[in-house]
């Protein structure tokens, strides 16, 4: 299998319940319609992987760039279309970064970056869906 290659399995445990086990081998329960909350939906579990993706970019890249961060956190919030597909069709992110002299436009770099080169989820949704971005930063 070439390094552009990755595959994954899901198998049905019963009761709305799927195992998916991705190339890492880590398994996750994923529950197949959200009404009982006790596991992560498939679409749940895409917005999470929005922010996860660019939240590892970002923090990686304020590293490099010797930013005294203390603390990072991103949110997301996404919409849907009300027809089915249902599919999502944009992405708010927010950034919030807690940190010493954070420069701003490190951090404005950091962001434009993700989004634009290396981001591989943003790049897979964002022919569907507009993301837009914001962030503070708070001293201390």
């Amino acid at each position: 299998m070439s390094d552009n290659t990755y595959k994954a399995t899901v198998q049905y445990a019963g009761d709305g319940f799927l195992i998916g086990t991705p190339p890492s081998g880590h398994t996750q329960t994923i529950e197949t319609n959200g009404d009982r909350k006790a596991a992560q939906t498939p679409l749940e579990m895409l917005l999470v992987s929005v922010a996860a993706c660019t939240a590892a970019d970002v923090i990686s890249i304020l590293e490099k760039k010797r930013q005294d961060v203390t603390d990072y956190r991103v949110e997301i919030e996404a919409t849907r279309r009300d027809e089915y597909p249902r599919a999502f069709t944009g992405f708010h992110i927010h950034h919030i970064v807690h940190g010493r002299s954070v420069s701003e436009k490190a951090l404005s770099d950091a962001i434009e970056l993700s989004d634009t080169k290396y981001c591989s989820v943003a790049g897979t949704v964002r022919p569907t869906a507009e993301i837009t971005t914001s962030y503070e930063i708070i001293e201390g």
